[in-house]
């Protein structure tokens, strides 16, 4: 059953030929998430860090140990890629922690003057009379 009520059948046939993960199972059910963040580049990576770190301990669903942590994972196309790391107690609680730290990073990075940059295209017409 799906989290949308709906059943699935599976041929044994896909399952003994397929990695199945259980994210339920085994001796712990805490579960590392990523969040990955783009910034502009004239942004200060370090206020970055530390909002972003600030907004994942401020989250109940957060574990605090291990500690969440940013990581500065690569020079994009249009800013800087980092990736927000944190742990939570229960697989099920993913979806509605996500949205509860992507909407606070939304809002923290507005007051604190964070951009987040996003492709744009520049079209230049000719002018009138001028043929290109």
């Amino acid at each position: 059953m799906t989290r949308d009520d709906i059943e699935i059948t599976i041929p044994n046939s896909v399952i003994a030929a397929s990695k199945i993960v259980n994210e339920s199972g085994g001796p712990g059910e805490t579960e590392r998430v990523r969040i990955t963040i783009h910034v502009a580049y004239d942004s200060d990576l370090d206020q970055v860090k530390n909002v972003l770190n600030s907004i994942a301990l401020a989250n109940d669903n957060v574990l605090k140990t291990p500690e969440p942590r940013v990581r500065f994972r690569e020079f994009g196309d249009h800013g800087l890629k980092l990736q927000l790391l944190f742990w939570i107690h229960k697989p099920e609680i993913r979806g509605r922690t996500v949205d509860a730290v992507n909407t606070e990073i939304y809002k923290q990075f507005s007051e604190n003057n964070i951009s987040i940059p996003y492709p744009t295209m520049k079209v230049l017409l000719p002018a009138e009379g001028n043929n290109i």
